[in-house]
């Protein structure tokens, strides 16, 4: 049997960064795994999925901390924290979401973040949108990128609807 987390008091037990949905979510909650809840947006799929998992932490009296480690993962659950403080538990006390510092760049509208607090965006949709630019030099297997990587031309270089090898 797995040790409770209180046995490693007063350290949290923060996971389910890997969880794929609600009723895993449901079955660790109520065996007690966890003391913060680490979904992540894009694992579980959808917001229907996302809301779900922020009420059932409400429900057994979980904080909610959601991971953003990858590419696009800060754009993404600014808004569950955002609907977790609007709509479900009112507070920012005990709630956290994490950030990591690179590639936001990338994106039509990076996260913002001012005196270690998320700001809301200004632009409708996920937050996900990428720039065309971006898209286009790293995509596999023709993107600039990959090409200078893998020594490969480019597919527009080389004429052809896929990238050749040099």
């Amino acid at each position: 049997m797995p040790r409770s987390p209180r046995g490693i008091a007063p350290i949290p037990v923060a996971t389910g960064e890997h969880v794929h949905n609600r009723v895993m979510f449901k079955q660790m909650l109520q065996a007690g795994s966890m003391e913060v809840l680490q979904l992540d947006a894009t694992r579980v799929g959808g917001v229907n999925e996302n809301i779900a998992i922020l009420l059932l932490a409400a429900k057994f009296g979980v904080r909610v901390c959601p991971h953003a480690g990858g590419v696009g993962l800060c754009e993404a659950v600014q808004h569950l924290s955002m609907f977790d403080f609007v709509a479900v538990s009112g507070t920012r006390e005990r709630r956290s979401i994490e950030f990591v510092d690179h590639l936001h760049a990338h994106f039509i509208e990076p996260i913002d973040v001012r005196a270690g607090h998320y700001r809301a965006p200004r632009l409708p949709g996920a937050g996900m949108e990428m720039h065309a630019g971006s898209l286009a030099r790293y995509a596999y297997p023709g993107g600039a990128e990959w090409s200078a990587a893998t020594g490969a031309v480019p597919a527009a270089e080389a004429g052809r609807s896929e990238a050749v090898h040099a």
